[in-house]
């Protein structure tokens, strides 16, 4: 299994997270240096066992289709968090965990794209977790970037070929260089429906910091995807990329128009209307609001529009979901 640590949100109520949000680290040298690549995660995953039961709430989806979710889990790592009046460093509670399992073990997820993750710990209790629950999935590549309290992993049934790090992603902003802090996930899996390129990423907060304006930020980091893409398509025209992840954006904000593209241009980008199952399109809650909003996307190349199951792509909106997290799970089916 591959494992990156590449260079390269959302609120933990009041115990911080991307909406407490955290100093932006503006050079190279100020930014965290990542601690040595560990041994292969593959190398202590747990077997793979038999798939359970179906659960009561499981998804119907079609067999034959390869299913992708994408999940900003919220902080599934080590961090301040406050508990019976204390505040101290603890883990993601476990009844959050247990609730994130249960609702991927709704969706059987085949690949798995996660948001708010820690470091290889973590994607080891997240493996554990579902393993225990009769769903492994043994495959991890990890990014890590400036960022040194949340990363992104995806995790696959199948293994994962090529990655590819990204390690070097700045932008100037007011004559001052910032990094990309998560950077950007790339990873390629080889499927029974062929293969796939995933590019993930989790854009800047909203929260707004001294250093620079968060709108701004977020619009350069995508800018920065959007340069990325293009690459990848104008040397391969039919690369087939599926592009997800946190955006921290609404649907015409100019971040993420920079990211799809213009209708007009060949590299354009196909974002998925995944709707819940009351025909809703929101996939965050920002309970100290109260505001609802869509800020998570799939999003595809043109060799992969019509590679859908769009009528069982969807929101998920399973009980288990309000528990996990402050973000919904998005299910598209690959075929």
């Amino acid at each position: 299994m591959a494992l990156s640590l590449g260079l390269a949100a959302c609120r933990d109520k009041d115990q911080g997270g991307d909406w407490a949000g955290q100093k932006v680290v503006k050079t190279a040298d100020e930014a965290p240096k990542p601690a040595p690549a560990p041994a292969a995660l593959a190398e202590e995953a747990p077997a793979p066992v038999a798939a359970p039961v179906a659960p009561a709430g499981e998804i119907a989806t079609d067999s034959s289709a390869v299913r992708f979710v994408t999940y900003n889990v919220r902080n599934w790592l080590t961090m301040e968090r406050t508990e019976g009046g204390d505040r101290a460093a603890a883990p993601k509670p476990e009844k959050e965990r247990a609730a994130v399992t249960q609702a991927l073990l709704a969706a059987k997820p085949d690949i798995l794209g996660v948001a708010e993750i820690g470091n290889e710990d973590d994607v080891k209790d997240l493996q554990k977790h579902l393993a225990d629950a009769g769903w492994p999935m043994p495959h991890a590549h990890l990014n890590r970037g400036i960022d040194p309290t949340r990363s992104l992993v995806i995790l696959s049934k199948y293994p994962i070929g090529k990655t590819v790090p990204r390690d070097d992603l700045s932008y100037r902003l007011q004559g001052e260089e910032f990094k990309m802090q998560r950077g950007i996930l790339d990873a390629s899996i080889e499927t029974p429906r062929g293969t796939f390129r995933f590019l993930g990423v989790h854009l800047k907060s909203k929260r707004e910091i001294q250093e620079g304006n968060e709108e701004e930020m977020r619009r350069n980091e995508a800018h920065l995807l959007r340069r990325e893409l293009d690459e990848i398509l104008t040397e391969d025209p039919q690369a087939r990329l599926v592009v997800y992840g946190d955006f921290n954006d609404t649907r015409n904000s100019p971040s993420i128009r920079a990211i799809q593209g213009s209708g007009r241009d060949a590299n354009a980008l196909t974002t998925l209307p995944l709707k819940d199952s009351r025909g809703e399109y929101w996939t965050h809650h920002w309970d100290f609001q109260d505001l609802y909003s869509r800020i998570d996307y799939v999003m595809l190349s043109p060799a992969l529009k019509d590679s859908v199951d769009r009528k069982n792509s969807k929101i998920l909106d399973t009980q288990e979901v309000t528990k996990a997290s402050d973000h919904r799970p998005l299910l598209v089916l690959l075929k």
